[in-house]
């Protein structure tokens, strides 16, 4: 795993200058093409200036060179667009639609514009258009399934320009200037072949390459898969392949003629991992990948995928990782290949190892972060050495690089609608990783993400219990961006699954978090209700420690209410009860939050003393800001009672805490990994 120290910015240029490198022919379609956003700039039927980005369309089949065609038009003219270029991928690998929301989600995090968790797509949308209103921006729409998709990501900015790559027409987008493509010219197409193969075979039968190139018909991706053919087998003529293409047969289209020549020179075992690499999740392959579907070492696995890139079989990915993607034009192919010569058993044993390599990793990933823990250690030391990684830093380079993969992977293992053990495991340490490396907040939208698609497999499968969990998983997020509203029905939905499952905890934690809702919308009263329920399913179970927290909130909602009498009650058994669980710091807390009580209701003199005894506690708690805090208000307090000296005493006590404090360095934010627990009956490590 030592790659991962690359620099991922020297990949980034390294590519760029190998796809300019690269690209042949298409001389017209860039001049027309060029010439088209020339014309850019009036509505063709009423002589304005047009309201929205002008559409460029290069349509054409998979593997004529549509997406190289793009890249290079996006290259030639980037420069005219100060504010960047953006990428966006609409239909991945295996065929999949990108849905709307994803990829405007993700152009909005290109852009760096937050976007609230859970947000509907016209929200999204709405705030991707916002946010390009005053840019030159150029955006590169790659494999768009239909105009829709276009359409809802397209600027209302006619200073941007859309460069869309589709298969066909977009019928419904106004204004649209389609560049259809068909093969490559013969020159084009024979010098293709022989970057692949070499040029020594073609130059001594430029005819034979000649008639290759016309059996290909100009198509891009056969003709890298016709080259890397030849490249593995140099004692071969070229027109020894063209005899064979010929005579190749059972395929519909050129590539997969060449592609079913390809598979049947290869040794068996690398025949086989290539058809398995169909099942990757959205086409995306690493060596873990490749070795798990296999069942074959790692390193074994990096050469083949090292081979299989030589001979275009798949595409290297710009990253520091060792990352590789299935072409598209090839997926389809691949799936027919692996169906053909597998067992459906096979092709789910594959799929099951597969995943299960990926929840491993996951469980690495987030061990290394757990360094104080020595339970963690002995669990990563438990592991093979091939699933370890050298450094927390290592391992979230690899979580935030294998993000789309590991997302996919979370799809596909609920795709068939069942939610078994593996599947729950998947999930759960998708989670964990994820909370453990960036925090609930910074990873809010892929972790509602994947509690979404729990939700909607728990709601077909009725899961009541896993639907209660997922509920309550969403209704946090909700929660945590504002949408409080929204939150509180998510969570008595959380509640109705939970009596459903006859599930206490989620019956607690339900009612608690309605409760809670109820005292952000400021309904004091029912907020103070439902955290009484709760309280009493607490303590009918003898959860002592919940028991005494859920006092404490109680107590929140009277204070808040201006009932202060019912709040010092319930602050009192909540420091009670925090005595009786040994907990120091919950009590420290506590003391502090009832001194505040006491003083709100006119009682000084006692509210000092708890004050007092609060600082003690959370001395012992070696809890220094608040400590601090409360030095603060006894400074207030001896202020108001007209005691000056000792307001001084306490407020420098204060200050010199809090500077110590800021000397030794802030303490690490809290993550909040329970409230996004995926709950599981099965062990999850």
């Amino acid at each position: 795993m030592t790659e991962q120290a690359v620099d991922p910015d020297s990949v980034r240029l390294s590519r760029d200058a190998a796809v300019e490198g690269r690209f042949l022919g298409r001389t017209r379609e860039l001049k027309e093409l060029r010439a088209d956003i020339e014309r850019t700039g009036l509505d063709t039927l009423s002589g304005r200036k047009a309201p929205r980005a002008r559409v460029l369309l290069i349509a054409g089949r998979p593997g004529s060179g549509r997406t190289a065609l793009a890249e290079e038009l996006v290259r030639q003219v980037a420069d005219r667009y100060p504010d960047g270029v953006l990428r966006a991928r609409l239909t991945e690998s295996d065929g999949t639609r990108v849905p709307v929301e994803r990829a405007a989600r993700e152009l909005l995090d290109a852009l760096e514009v937050p976007a609230p968790a859970g947000a509907p797509e016209d929200d999204l949308t709405g705030a991707l258009r916002t946010a390009l209103a005053d840019r030159r921006t150029l955006l590169l729409l790659d494999d768009a399934a239909d105009a829709e998709q276009v359409d809802a990501l397209l600027p209302d900015n006619p200073d941007c320009l859309a460069v869309t790559v589709s298969s066909g027409p977009l019928t419904g987008i106004a204004d649209v200037r389609p560049c259809t493509l068909g093969g490559l010219d013969t020159k084009s197409a024979v010098e293709l072949l022989s970057r692949a193969a070499g040029s020594v075979r073609i130059t001594v039968d430029p005819r034979a390459a000649e008639g290759l190139a016309e059996l290909c018909e100009g198509e891009a991706a056969a003709l890298v898969l016709a080259g890397g053919w030849l490249a593995a087998r140099p004692k071969a003529a070229v027109a020894d392949l063209a005899k064979q293409l010929h005579a190749e047969t059972g395929q519909s289209t050129v590539a997969g003629r060449v592609l079913q020549l390809v598979h049947a020179s290869l040794p068996a075992s690398a025949a086989r991992m290539l058809r398995l690499l169909s099942l990757a999740p959205a086409g995306l392959v690493d060596p873990h990948t490749a070795s798990a579907l296999a069942g074959c070492p790692v390193d074994a696995a990096r050469t083949a995928l090292d081979g299989f890139a030589a001979h275009g079989l798949l595409h290297a990915v710009a990253s520091p990782l060792p990352q590789y993607e299935v072409p598209g034009c090839l997926h389809p192919l691949l799936r027919a290949l692996a169906e053909t010569h597998e067992r459906p058993a096979e092709l789910q044993l594959a799929r099951a190892r597969m995943l299960e390599r990926t929840v491993r990793l996951l469980q690495s990933c987030r061990a290394i972060t757990e360094t104080d823990s020595p339970l963690a250690r002995e669990k990563l030391l438990g592991m093979p050495r091939s699933v370890r990684f050298p450094s927390p830093r290592a391992a979230a380079d690899w979580l935030r690089l294998s993000r789309p993969a590991l997302l996919a992977a979370a799809r596909l293992a609920v795709a068939d609608g069942e939610l078994d053990t593996l599947a729950r495991r998947l999930m759960s340490q998708l989670v964990r990783a994820m909370v453990a490396h960036v925090g609930t907040r910074a990873a809010a939208s892929d972790l509602y993400t994947v509690h979404g698609l729990v939700l909607d497999v728990a709601e077909r499968r009725r899961l009541p219990r896993e639907r209660a969990a997922a509920l309550l998983n969403l209704g946090d997020l909700d929660a945590r961006t504002g949408r409080t509203a929204d939150a509180l029905v998510r969570y008595r939905a959380a509640l109705d699954a939970g009596r459903a499952a006859r599930d206490p905890y989620a019956i607690g934690r339900a009612m608690e978090s309605v409760g809670g809702a109820h005292l952000e919308l400021g309904d004091y009263d029912r907020a103070a209700d439902w955290f009484g329920r709760a309280l009493a399913e607490r303590l009918a179970r003898d959860e002592r420690a919940d028991a005494a927290r859920l006092y404490g909130r109680i107590g929140a909602a009277h204070t808040y209410a201006g009932r202060y009498g019912e709040a010092l009650r319930n602050w009192r058994a909540a420091v009670a009860g925090h005595r009786k669980n040994g907990d120091v710091a919950a009590r420290a807390r506590a003391l502090s939050e009832l001194a505040r009580v006491q003083e709100y209701a006119g009682r000084l003199e006692e509210s000092l003393g708890t004050c007092r005894e609060a600082v003690e506690w959370a001395r012992r708690a070696e809890d220094t800001r608040l400590q601090a805090a409360l030095h603060l208000r006894l400074a207030d307090s001896f202020e108001r009672l007209g005691d000056p000296a000792s307001a001084a005493l306490h407020r420098g006590t204060a200050e010199r805490m809090l500077g110590e404090e800021a000397l030794e360095g802030d303490p690490e934010p809290e993550q909040g990994a329970n409230a996004c627990e995926i709950r599981s009956t099965s062990a999850e490590d």
